[in-house]
Formats: C-alpha cells, structure tokens, sequence
C-alpha cells in the first residue's frame, strides 16, 4: 500500500499549523501594543476572542492529523487483505476525539496560556502603580528599574526571559549558559534570584518575558 497522498496531505495540515501559530504570535503582540498605547479593554478582549478561536482551530487540527496517523498506524499494523476505506476510518476516530472536547482544552492551549500571562504582566508593568498613588513617583521608579536588572549579570536585560515555575527573569543568554555549566556538572541549577527557593531552574521553564523587555526598551528610548 502506497501512503504517499496521506503523507503529502499530513504534511500540509502540519504546515496549517504553522500558520495558525504564527497568527497567535501576531495576535498576542497587537494586545500587547493596545495595553501599551492605554487602549480600550474592549479591544484587548476582542484579540482574546480571536486567540480562542485559534486555538479551536488548532485543537481541530490537531484532533485531524492523530486521527489519520493513528489510521495509517492501525493498517500497517494489521495489514487488511482488503484495503478499508481509509477517510471514513479516520473520520470516525476525529468525531470521537472532537466528541471530548471541552473549554478547558482551549485554555490548556500553550499560545494561549502564554498570551494570558504576557498579558497580566504587561497590565502590571503598565498599570500596575495606578492604585499606588501614595508612593513616592521616585521610589516607585527605582522599583520597577530593580526587575529590569539580571540576577545574573547585574546589568539591565536586553532580552529578558521569565521562569514560568517562580516567576522569575533572567537575560536569556547567561542563564542558558550557567544551565550548560552545570548540567556538564550534572547538577541542577538554582534560581540566582536572592531569596528564591527554587532549586531546579530549567531551560524548558524558560519563556520570553515580552512584556517585560517592552518596558525596558520603551524605558532605554527615554
């Protein structure tokens, strides 16, 4: 059996993918330009309905592409004498799939949840000293220019990345390097953030801080 229509097919929903990822990344830096120019909520929720509707897209996809390789799988492995009809196998396993789908799903969706959490910490960045109005502007200044420093290099970021585990920043470039010195150690890598208990920082933890590097670069141009 010849599988080289399906495989060219599997390749282009897996090229679908990419598009729809790279449609998130756009939609993710639009709110964080519409909380950074002060614009209407209404317009930030607006691009969350459309980061939702992304990451339907990209459940579905996904549900299409293991119900096909799961199809391709099932005949190789049982070798029919008469090929079955390949489509409808393959739909009957996505209606299934797509039967257990819940919201929860879409907010599982890692886009998703990164966009989320640049959002929050963007809204932080910006508004976050609004209520604070007590706060002397000086001291609240030095404060926020305190996180724009690397624990590491004591130097301001230039490209800061976040500990999703204690939410810590970093510049990218000197913890990924102190993560290589001591895994050839074999040793685990605590946070270099005085105070933090966490013991194993590790380079899949590590996200861009967007937000954070946006305020720092807007801060630089002042």
């Amino acid at each position: 059996i010849s599988f080289n229509a399906i495989d060219s097919a599997l390749s282009s929903l897996k090229n679908c993918q990419s598009y729809i990822n790279s449609g998130m990344d756009v939609a993710t830096q639009v709110a964080l330009d519409l909380v950074e120019s002060f614009n209407d909520e209404e317009d930030v929720n607006t691009v969350e309905k459309v980061m939702l509707e992304y990451a339907t897209m990209d459940r579905e996809l996904n549900h299409y592409i293991k119900a096909f390789e799961e199809t391709i799988s099932q005949v190789k492995r049982e070798k029919p004498e008469n090929l079955p009809d390949l489509e409808n196998l393959a739909q009957e396993k996505f209606l299934e799939m797509e039967s257990k789908n819940s919201d929860s799903d879409l907010q599982r969706n890692e886009k998703y949840m990164y966009f989320k959490d640049q959002l929050k910490e963007m809204k932080k960045q910006y508004h976050g000293n609004d209520t604070i109005e007590e706060i002397d502007e000086d001291i609240a200044v030095t404060r926020s220019q305190m996180n724009f420093i690397c624990p590491i290099t004591q130097m301001t970021m230039k490209r800061p990345v976040r500990n999703k585990v204690c939410g810590h920043s970093y510049e990218e470039d000197a913890i990924l390097e102190m993560i290589q010195t001591q895994k050839q150690k074999k040793k685990n890598v605590r946070c270099p953030k005085m105070g933090c208990s966490h013991v194993d920082v590790k380079g899949s933890d590590l996200v861009l801080d967007e937000a954070l590097k946006r305020v720092i670069d807007s801060q630089n141009k002042q």
